[in-house]
């Protein structure tokens, strides 16, 4: 049930209860129709994102390979996230918590103590985002002075990947097993930290600033680019995860109640998880008595900053300290499992001859893919890898996903056809897709997607750290990575056109676009589904 990145992408704090209105707008255009759509050809095919797109039109399997580009960037940072998380949880095992007071010998004379008497001073900092800082990152003054690699930090990662392959090692079953416990344990633990942030001083001031929209943010692109990155990120969307574990169920798997599921349930913890954030920031701005907009950040950090504040005030800190980044761990392990899995499966179907020879042993893949994301994580644990990681974040993920989506969904409802897609699901469920369902494919998403993209890109502001700006060289560094999955497409389309048979382009163009390999396509031989027989036992199982 459970693939998004629920705490770490917590909605678009700056613009609150407006964000609920594009929220909720987007899951029901784009959110939900395309979940149940990656569901469908990754069920039909059997294959990951590279495979199934492959199939499904060729002219843009390049979408798959970017789906797939996008995945491996984020798991090399993603991790970083994940060693924060161990780092704090070992550390809350201490008498007392270290971000609780200013008598650390990294604080510097501009520590303050929160005071609900006493407005927080300008250019004054907390316990907790000192410890964040000074401590944890060593922060340089910008991404042009790296310094040294942060070896607590070193050890942290090279602890996060270890989880993860052993995690991942034997097949998808045996994560499967372990995201039973990384999806219920925290999702239990996040109703105890709700009842808790609800019962601190100043939360109902964070809730009001967070159900009380402001109407006038309506009408700029932001919270509707935001909010399309929270489903596409919570859900994974477009990522290729929802794809590559829909090409493991049993054929005749009725995805459409996994669809249902999978988007209300994230739907639901997200809200769950807003209410506790902006009940948590209430708390803290009443302790600092600032308004609430004052104490929010967007940065990569805010989780790091507000909770342990929030936490440092609790009886028992240290218990509420060791169960939040416990949770925080498992929250993040799981996205890591599915961000992995994807680049893993594409490299098992994009090459299944090399690897039976090269790498005759699923865990030596895996083992592989591990190890070179370790190493080019290894950037973001330097004294400047905050700001790397904000740049890889931002460039890598954010600015291509409606790009990514649009892209897809294209390909899908346009050129395969909604028609032969919906014969498709008839063949695996026994029932056709609603006129809902077909609408959204064929022209509600499409065009909501490419709006989003247009606007991200006419209202463009290079990205910042706080009031750190990124010098030129940066930003044109970030382009670059950026490109590596937005030239996917248009480069593989132009490589298929050329490689298709046909004497002139019109014929060329006609068969790249010609779905292979695939039932109820009109090509003669095709036997996927119109034999009895269902995929191989090891990828019979049923999504999780």
């Amino acid at each position: 049930m459970r693939y998004g990145q629920l705490l770490l992408r917590v909605w678009a704090t700056t613009f609150a209860g407006v964000f609920l209105i594009p929220y909720f707008i987007i899951l029901l255009i784009c959110g939900v129709p395309m979940l149940f759509m990656e569901l469908a050809i990754g069920q039909y095919t059997a294959h990951g994102p590279i495979g199934a797109l492959s199939q499904i039109c060729p002219l843009f399997k390049g979408a798959g390979l970017a789906s797939v580009v996008i995945s491996f960037l984020m798991s090399t940072y993603y991790a970083v996230i994940i060693a924060w998380a161990i780092y704090y949880f070992f550390t809350s095992f201490k008498s007392e918590v270290p971000w609780a007071s200013c008598s650390n010998r990294w604080n510097t004379p501009q520590c303050w103590m929160p005071n609900h008497n006493i407005t927080k001073p300008n250019g004054s900092q907390t316990p907790t985002e000192q410890f964040f800082e000074k401590k944890v990152l060593s922060m340089s003054d910008g991404i042009e002075y790296p310094g040294g690699m942060r070896l607590e930090l070193a050890a942290c990662l090279v602890c996060a990947w270890v989880l993860v392959y052993f995690a991942l090692w034997k097949s998808i079953k045996s994560s499967a097993k372990v995201r039973y416990i990384t999806t219920t344990l925290p999702f239990l633990l996040i109703i105890v930290f709700l009842g808790r942030s609800l019962t601190l001083e100043g939360a109902d001031k964070g809730l009001r600033y967070f159900f009380k929209p402001d109407w006038k943010l309506l009408k700029q692109s932001k919270p509707w680019v935001n909010a399309a990155s929270q489903i596409f990120n919570s859900i994974g969307i477009a990522f290729g995860s929802m794809i590559m574990f829909a090409s493991y169920n049993r054929f005749d798997n009725n995805f459409l109640h996994d669809t249902l599921a999978v988007s209300l349930v994230n739907a639901v913890t997200s809200l769950i998880v807003g209410i506790f954030t902006f009940a948590t920031i209430g708390n803290i701005a009443f302790e600092q008595n600032t308004p609430v907009n004052v104490v929010i950040a967007d940065s990569p950090g805010l989780l790091f900053v507000v909770y342990p504040q929030a936490i440092a005030k609790m009886p028992a800190s240290q218990l509420w300290a060791v169960l939040f980044f416990f949770m925080f761990l498992c929250l993040g392990l799981n996205s890591q499992f599915a961000i992995v899995e994807v680049v893993v499966t594409s490299i098992q179907d994009g090459f299944p001859d090399m690897i039976r020879r090269r790498l005759v042993y699923h865990e030596l893949l895996v083992l592989c893919v591990c190890a070179v994301s370790l190493i080019f994580g290894l950037p973001h644990i330097i004294h400047s890898g905050i700001y790397i990681f904000q740049l890889m974040d931002f460039y890598a993920a954010s600015l291509s996903i409606t790009y990514l989506a649009f892209f897809e969904v294209v390909a899908i409802a346009w050129f395969y056809g909604v028609d032969r897609l919906s014969r498709n699901i008839k063949q695996m469920t026994g029932q056709r897709p609603s006129l809902y369902f077909r609408f959204c494919w064929l022209i509600a998403a499409p065009a909501l997607l490419l709006a989003l993209w247009v606007a991200s890109l006419v209202d463009y502001t290079p990205p910042s750290y706080r009031q750190y700006q990124y010098p030129t060289w940066a930003q044109v560094l970030g382009w670059i990575i950026a490109s590596l999955s937005l030239l996917c497409i248009p480069v593989y389309a132009i490589v298929v056109i050329f490689r298709s048979p046909g004497n002139t382009f019109r014929e060329k163009f006609r068969n790249s676009v010609r779905p292979t390999s695939l039932c109820d396509c009109g090509i003669a031989g095709c036997d996927l589904c119109c034999s009895e027989s269902e995929p191989p036992d090891d990828k019979a199982v049923t999504i999780n």
